[in-house]
């Protein structure tokens, strides 16, 4: 097995291969999957449209290879849970909006109204940047918070360290 647990799961096409790769996960214990699930993010991160069934094909399988995630770290509990709806809410957001919509710069804007804790604000985020972090943070929406991405279609933009100059 090399360093990057996820490329070997992938590569993994029979019923054999995964068996080994579980076995190899398990004598290595908690990094091996800590990489095995950071391979997943990326993977979560950077999948488009046609990438749809092939990240949930993995998902399904990397849930019946390793049902119970917390034998190696009690916070992994539910990640197979978390990562799932993390794809849906991605590909909701990648059925919403059309390809030719996508250039340009977009944010992820979080906000609860009835509470007075800050605006969260992503600015300047890639359409897939943007998807990832919507349906990253969407998946966990307390009550009374919403979430929205957007694009921006308008800027004007200063940095504190210009100087300042009286508007005409």
């Amino acid at each position: 097995m090399n360093t990057n647990p996820f490329a070997d799961f992938k590569a993994a096409g029979t019923e054999q291969e995964l068996a080994v790769f579980r076995e190899s996960i398990q004598s290595q214990g908690f990094t091996a999957f800590r990489l095995l699930l950071e391979g997943f993010r990326d993977r979560l991160k950077q999948f488009s449209d046609g990438d749809i069934a092939a990240v949930n094909k993995l998902l399904a399988q990397a849930k019946q290879l390793f049902p119970e995630p917390g034998t190696f770290s009690p916070s992994w509990v539910n990640i197979w849970d978390e990562f799932e709806r993390i794809a849906a809410y991605k590909q909701t957001v990648l059925e919403t909006i059309p390809v030719e919509e996508r250039e340009g710069e977009w944010q992820v804007l979080l906000d609860n109204p009835y509470t007075n804790s800050d605006l969260v604000c992503y600015p300047g985020l890639s359409f897939l940047e943007g998807a990832y972090l919507y349906a990253y943070f969407r998946s966990d929406l307390k009550q009374n918070e919403y979430i929205r991405l957007q694009k921006i279609q308008n800027l004007v933009m200063a940095f504190g360290s210009e100087r300042q100059e009286e508007p005409k």
